[in-house]
């Protein structure tokens, strides 16, 4: 950030007054801008022993498999986000479970809430989806995961339907998973 969005004045990069943490202020008009991680909401769509997953068409990771899911918009609860981005994505109407992971990654500012859903229409390819489709646990793609936080819900899933229990799991990725997940690339 270099400008005020209230002003237009030059900001710059410290700590406020009785804060512990650099934000932008902007010591024109007294603005302090702060900047809050983005919810990532959406669903584990589940009919009969399959998930749904989509193959993203669009960056990052394009071309890979992920659950629906996405940026929380102003105005929307986190389960109005995540049964809007499973209707953007895979076209389909969930009827929404239990929050089952909530998955913090502080060093991209993201925070992931995914909810157990059924399945409960037909589905097909959004925009934002080159295609979409039913996997049982054996035909997951594992290694076209587009992203860590995906393969840690589906791993909590598959493992949690052997016992019949699906707790909420709450959990970090660090860089260093990340590292681990994508290569040092």
């Amino acid at each position: 950030m270099n400008f005020c969005s209230q002003c237009g004045e030059k900001v710059r990069f410290a700590i406020p007054e009785g804060d512990d943490r650099p934000r932008y202020l902007c010591e024109s008009c007294g603005a302090i801008h702060y900047q809050n991680p983005r919810i990532v909401a959406g669903t584990l769509p589940v009919r009969g022993d399959r998930v749904l997953l989509c193959k993203r068409a669009i960056s990052p990771r394009k071309g890979y498999w992920t659950l629906p899911a996405g940026y929380m918009e102003n105005a929307e609860t986190t389960r109005e986000a995540s049964a809007r981005e499973t209707r953007e994505e895979a076209k389909a109407e969930v009827e929404l479970g239990s929050l089952y992971t909530l998955i913090d990654l502080p060093h991209i500012n993201q925070v992931y809430m995914i909810f157990l859903a059924e399945l409960k229409s037909d589905y097909a390819a959004g925009e934002e989806s080159l295609e979409v489709a039913l996997f049982a646990e054996e035909e997951i793609p594992w290694q076209e995961l587009a992203f860590p936080t995906i393969e840690r819900t589906l791993a909590h899933f598959f493992e949690d339907r052997k016992q019949g229990h699906f707790p909420l799991h709450m959990s970090t990725i660090t860089p260093e998973d990340r590292e681990r997940y994508f290569g040092s690339a």
